[in-house]
């Protein structure tokens, strides 16, 4: 996990948030990470992040099993083209039944697949590359949509 924030962080005009505690984020979101585009080193309020590590079972997203000690999972936004090449699947049309708790394993998020998420349980050896060029394809998608946003010319409100 450590690597692969430490290889994140090392993206042109990425910002990482690793909450703690003590921090502003919510206790639930302490340990976790999140992968935002941002060459000023301020989160949007409106824009979500492009790729994610959470380390724990949320209430709503159980499914990969994350609880026990030294499992986490990385969630990687994609195109659905991308998606289509590492599932098999569209993202408006999964079907198959997976098991998301399933380690070193590309497969659609267990909650947010349909939207073009893809995750991975503690990558490994065969998938740890395949996150990592994901990663950056995801940071290259933010990097653009950022860039139309701030085009010259359009209003304020579309920052």
């Amino acid at each position: 996990m450590e690597q692969i924030i430490a290889t994140v962080r090392g993206f042109d005009g990425v910002l990482v948030l690793v909450p703690e505690p003590g921090s502003d984020f919510p206790e639930l979101a302490w340990g976790d990470a999140f992968f935002h585009y941002a060459p000023d080193g301020r989160m949007a309020a409106n824009i979500q992040p492009y790729g994610t590590i959470v380390t724990k079972d949320y209430p709503d997203d159980a499914a990969s099993d994350l609880d026990p000690p030294g499992r986490w999972r990385v969630n990687i936004r994609v195109t659905p083209g991308t998606f289509q090449q590492l599932t098999g699947e569209g993202p408006r049309r999964l079907s198959r039944p997976r098991d998301y708790a399933a380690t070193d394993s590309v497969m659609p998020h267990p909650v947010y697949g349909a939207l073009g998420w893809i995750s991975v349980v503690n990558p490994g050896e065969r998938t740890t590359d395949t996150v990592v060029q994901l990663l950056r394809g995801a940071h290259e998608a933010a990097r653009a949509r950022f860039a139309r946003r701030h085009e010259p010319g359009l209003p304020p409100e579309n920052d």
